[in-house]
C-alpha cells in the first residue's frame, strides 16, 4: 500500500530547530517532485518548500529561505526538512506530497498526501 509517512513534529521554543523526515513506501520517489506544505490553525494549506528528484533542484517560500533546507535521500525513498530558528509562526501540521515531474507552484497540483506532522514552537 503507498503511503506517505511524516514524523520528527514536536515543541520547540523559538530560536530552535527541527529536521522532519517523509519517508516514501510501497512507490518510489524517483520521477517525483516532493514538496513540504505548512498548515497552520485557521489557515490554508502553503508550500514552504519543494526538491524535484530528477533534477534536483530545490524551491522555498520567501519566509523559509536561509532557514530551511530541504534535502533527499533516494537510497532511503526519504526527504528532509530541516527548520532552523523557528518563529512561533512556523507552528502548525506540516505535510509532505508528491507529484509526478518537476515541482509545482500549486497546492494542488500535489496529489498524493502523507497525514502531516504537528509542529508547536512556543516558549
Amino acid at each position: 500500500q503507498a503511503q506517505l509517512v511524516e514524523s520528527g513534529g514536536g515543541l520547540v521554543q523559538p530560536g530552535g530547530s527541527l529536521r522532519l523526515s517523509c519517508v516514501a513506501s510501497g512507490f518510489t520517489l524517483d520521477f517525483r517532485a516532493i514538496g513540504w506544505f505548512h498548515q497552520a490553525p485557521g489557515n490554508e494549506r502553503e508550500g514552504v518548500s519543494c526538491i524535484s528528484s530528477s533534477d534536483g533542484k530545490k524551491y522555498y517560500k520567501e519566509s523559509a529561505k536561509g532557514r530551511f533546507i530541504i534535502s533527499r535521500d533516494l537510497a532511503k525513498n526519504t526527504v528532509y526538512l530541516e527548520m532552523n530558528s523557528l518563529k512561533t509562526e512556523d507552528t502548525g501540521v506540516y505535510y509532505c506530497a508528491v507529484v509526478w515531474g518537476l515541482c509545482d507552484p500549486a497546492v494542488d497540483a500535489f496529489d498524493f498526501w502523507g497525514r502531516g506532522t504537528q509542529v508547536t514552537v512556543s516558549s
